[in-house]
C-alpha cells in the first residue's frame, strides 16, 4: 500500500498546487476596489450565441497574466463576431489568428488592446478545424488559444 501512496503523492501535490494557483487567480488584487466580482468568473465567456442579425457572437477576455479566458471556443461555419475584453490593469495586448497556422487564413485582428479596452472583429469561417490565435506580444509567455470550427 505504501508503494501506491508514494506513486500517487507527487500527483496529489501537483493537483493541490494547481488548485491553489487557480483559486489565487480568482481573488482580488486590490485593484479598483469597486466591489465588482472579477469578470473572469463570467460563465458566458467563450459561449457562442447568435445575434439578431444571425451572426455568431463570442466574448473572451485577456487579463494581466498573459492568458485568454477561455483559451478555446467552438463555432460553426459562417460569420463570427468576436469581442476581446481586456481585464488587464497594466498589460497591453493584441489579438490575431496565428498566421499560417490555421486551416484557413483569418486576416482580421486587433492590433492594440490597452488595459481596460474592449474591441470587436467580425469575420467569416468556412473550413472545419482548428484556428490558433495569439497575443503576438506575449506568445513566448504562452498567451495563445484555439478557435475550433466544427464540421
Amino acid at each position: 500500500m505504501s508503494g501506491t501512496w508514494t506513486r500517487r503523492l507527487p500527483a496529489a501535490l501537483a493537483g493541490a498546487v494547481l488548485a491553489a494557483g487557480v483559486l489565487a487567480g480568482c481573488g482580488s488584487d486590490g485593484g479598483s476596489g469597486d466591489g465588482a466580482a472579477p469578470s473572469s468568473s463570467d460563465a458566458s465567456l467563450g459561449t457562442v450565441t447568435t445575434g439578431e442579425d444571425g451572426v455568431q457572437e463570442v466574448t473572451i477576455q485577456t487579463p494581466d497574466d498573459y492568458v485568454f479566458v477561455p483559451e478555446t471556443f467552438t463555432v460553426a461555419p459562417g460569420r463570427v463576431r468576436l469581442t476581446v475584453q481586456s481585464t488587464a490593469t497594466q498589460a497591453t495586448h493584441n489579438f490575431r489568428f496565428t498566421p499560417g497556422a490555421g486551416v484557413e487564413e483569418i486576416p482580421e485582428e486587433i492590433p492594440l488592446l490597452a488595459a481596460g479596452d474592449t474591441e470587436t472583429i467580425e469575420f467569416e469561417v468556412t473550413a472545419p478545424g482548428d484556428h490558433p490565435f495569439e497575443c503576438s506580444f506575449h506568445v513566448q509567455l504562452g498567451q495563445t488559444g484555439v478557435m475550433t470550427v466544427r464540421g
